[in-house]
C-alpha cells in the first residue's frame, strides 16, 4: 500500500498562527490518518464494513489521535493555549466526521442527537481513561495503545478479535503516531517551506 503523504506546512511558514488555526489543519489530518488506519487494516483482511462499523471504528481511532496530540501539547504548548487547541481540534474532528457521516449515511433523525455532539460524548467519556496512561516525547505507552486496541476489538467480527489487539499495538498505532508528530511538529515550525523541486526562484 502506498504511503500517506501529508501536508504539515504552512504556505506561508513565517506568518503567525493561532491555537484555533493549528488545531484545524491537524483536524484534517486526523481524519486522513484515521482512515489510513481504517484502510491499511482492512488491507489486512480485517472486515470492517461500510455503515456503522466504520463510523464506529473512525470514531475510536479519532478520539485516541486526539488524546495524542492533547498529550503532545501538554508537554509543548502553555496551558491556556493547550485548552484552546484541544477544544477547537475535538470540534473539528467532530464536523469531519459529521460530514462524512451525513454524506454515506444521510441526514440523521429528527430529533436525534447531533453527530458533532454523539462525538464529543465519547471523548468526554474516554478521556479520564486514557489520562490514566502514560506518554513521553515517543508517544504514547503501551497500555495507552493498548486500551484503544481492546474498543477496537469490541467492534470487530468475532473472528478478527484474535489478531486485532496485537495489529493496532504493533503496527497500526505506532505508526499513525509518528504521523501526528511529524505534522504537528511541522505545523508549529517557523523554518521556510522548502521549495518545490523544478522550480527556481529569482528575478
Amino acid at each position: 500500500m502506498a504511503k500517506l503523504r501529508l501536508k504539515s506546512q504552512w504556505f506561508k511558514a513565517d506568518a503567525p498562527r493561532s491555537s484555533e488555526e493549528t488545531a484545524g489543519a491537524m483536524a484534517f489530518i486526523v481524519w486522513r490518518v484515521a482512515h489510513n488506519a481504517l484502510a491499511q487494516m482492512r488491507g489486512a483482511r480485517f472486515d470492517i464494513d461500510i455503515g456503522e462499523p466504520y463510523f464506529g471504528f473512525m470514531r475510536e481511532w479519532l478520539v485516541f489521535l486526539v488524546q495524542v496530540l492533547d498529550r503532545m501539547a501538554h508537554d509543548s504548548m502553555p496551558a491556556a493555549e493547550r485548552v484552546a487547541f484541544t477544544t477547537a481540534l475535538v470540534r473539528r474532528v467532530a464536523d469531519h466526521l459529521a460530514e462524512n457521516e451525513e454524506r454515506l449515511l444521510g441526514a440523521p433523525a429528527p430529533g436525534e442527537e447531533s453527530r458533532q455532539g454523539r462525538f464529543i460524548d465519547l471523548v468526554n467519556q474516554l478521556a479520564p481513561h486514557y489520562a490514566e496512561f502514560g506518554h513521553d516525547a515517543d508517544g504514547p505507552d503501551f497500555a495507552f495503545m493498548r486500551y484503544l486496541g481492546h474498543r477496537i476489538e469490541a467492534l470487530m467480527p468475532e473472528k478478527d478479535r484474535h489478531w486485532v489487539v496485537d495489529q493496532v499495538v504493533a503496527i497500526e498505532a505506532p505508526e499513525a503516531v509518528q504521523m501526528l508528530q511529524r505534522s504537528l511538529q511541522g505545523l508549529r515550525s517557523n523554518e521556510p517551506r522548502a521549495p518545490r523541486r523544478g522550480v527556481l526562484s529569482g528575478d
